[in-house]
């Protein structure tokens, strides 16, 4: 009997088992390098003549992350230790090797720009065009890192004066809530609720993200409380391809529900995903609003459901399908998306009820989703449709592990919030540049087998 090798797929850890030249240069011809150097170039004639080779100074910061160097001390030390090393990251040998306060100044030009943001979003978009990423499901999560900086002593805050006993008058009340709404106007965009995220636009999103280390809180795996002192990198990740297709920033101690509608955004105003149906998410992002925006998106929420002190809905089941007499849960069947419907047809236990013959038992429901976004989505919850795409979610966990195995993540070497977010976009750059790059390989790979 012939046996047949079924070709394996060219992964991101072949590439980098790779020789250096033939690695670095796949990785580095993803990222548009040329829109880069243009910004961080000298702009005019006049004043000193550049002495440092700042297109390579850009290569080899970049390279650092690929060959995870932890420091621009220990990168320096490689480019004057390593004439291979330095050759490959665009230098040459007459080349006078940048200092650390080099390197500082060409980092404190990237915070100052929005380069590394559109070259992520070139990425992106190359690999669609390519049809490296055709998802229909999307993935959203956050991983935390911590600072370098140590966290900030305490502060003593202020005994609050007493709370006048008793009701307030009407007088007093409505004042009250006059303040309050005026108070809550007032406040940064993230310090509201979720809900005015809605009608923001994706500017003012991007920009009033709260980027200072803070302490953030989560729960464990064992159910307690963990602390760190640090940051959150919220990412949207096709399920399929793997691939970063938003990114934002954050401190510690924002809400990861805060992070999901600037993350759909993003998606729907800058991407052209026309295959994608489905947002997937945990039940830390089971709110209202996210719910309201993957809407107008025109797509499905996959949400895990969190309950609230909510009481128990009467004729329906745990997964919000209606109940029989005899409180079997009726069956999913299908959805109608002309008319946004839920079908649901008698439940298995009929076929032996005695009420079946009785003409009370209603055979089949029509549910409209757009009756509670939150509890009715497409496939209904608890089915094996909606299970199934819910474990796509898996995808952003992995991604995460990639990024703080592989790319140093957690290997904040900044002490502001500005400057580790340069640290955080290069992180995730360099992985959608490596995973263009192993997917080219192994398209090319594909392509000499079929000839």
């Amino acid at each position: 009997m012939t046996i047949i090798r079924q070709p394996s797929l060219f992964s991101i850890q072949e590439l980098y088992d790779m020789e250096p030249t033939q690695k670095y240069e796949a990785i580095i011809s993803a990222v548009d390098l040329d829109a880069i150097y243009h910004d961080m170039a000298k702009k005019s004639r006049l004043g000193a003549p550049e002495e440092l080779n700042v297109a390579a100074m850009i290569i080899s910061v970049f390279i650092r992350y690929v060959e995870r160097i932890p420091t621009i001390k220990d990168l320096k030390k490689r480019l004057d230790d390593d004439i291979a090393f330095k050759l490959n990251c665009g230098f040459l040998v007459s080349d006078k090797i940048p200092s650390e306060a080099s390197y500082s100044r060409l980092l404190t030009k990237l915070s100052e720009s929005d380069a590394l943001e559109k070259a992520q979003e070139k990425v992106v978009l190359q690999a669609i065009a390519e049809g490296f990423i055709a998802d229909d499901t999307v993935a959203i999560d956050a991983t935390h890192f911590e600072a370098r900086d140590q966290a900030p002593p305490k502060e003593e805050k202020a005994k609050p004066e007493p709370k006048k006993r008793g009701r307030k008058s009407r007088e007093e009340r409505d004042q009250w809530l006059q303040e309050q709404a005026e108070k809550e106007a007032n406040l940064p965009l993230y310090d509201r609720k979720i809900e005015a995220q809605l009608d923001a636009s994706l500017t003012e999103l991007r920009d009033g993200v709260p980027r200072d280390p803070q302490w953030g809180i989560k729960k464990n795996s064992e159910g307690k409380n963990t602390f760190w002192f640090g940051y959150k990198g919220h990412l949207a990740v096709g399920t399929s391809s793997q691939y970063i297709l938003q990114a934002l920033f954050s401190s510690g101690n924002l809400n990861d529900g805060k992070a999901a509608i600037p993350l759909l955004k993003g998606m729907n105003e800058c991407l052209p995903l026309s295959n994608l149906r489905y947002q997937t998410m945990d039940a830390g992002y089971d709110f209202e609003p996210i719910y309201t925006q993957v809407y107008r998106m025109g797509q499905q929420s996959i949400i895990a459901y969190n309950k609230r002190n909510e009481s128990e809905p009467i004729g329906f089941d745990k997964y919000f399908a209606p109940t029989c007499f005899r409180e079997h849960s009726y069956r999913y069947e299908s959805y109608d998306a002309k008319h946004e419907t839920l079908k649901y047809t008698n439940p298995k236990e009929c076929k032996d009820c005695p009420l079946a013959h009785e003409d009370i038992c209603q055979k089949v429901f029509k549910m409209k989703i757009t009756k509670d976004l939150r509890r009715y989505t497409a496939p209904a919850r608890g089915s094996k449709a909606w299970n199934t795409i819910y474990k796509r979610r898996s995808a952003v966990e992995r991604v995460n592990a990639y990024l703080k195995e592989f790319f140093q993540l957690n290997n904040v070497r900044h002490r502001s919030g500005k400057r580790a977010q340069i640290h955080f976009d290069i992180v995730t750059l360099m992985y959608n540049a490596s995973k263009l790059a192993a997917d080219r390989i192994d398209a090319a790979l594909k392509q000499q087998q079929a000839a």
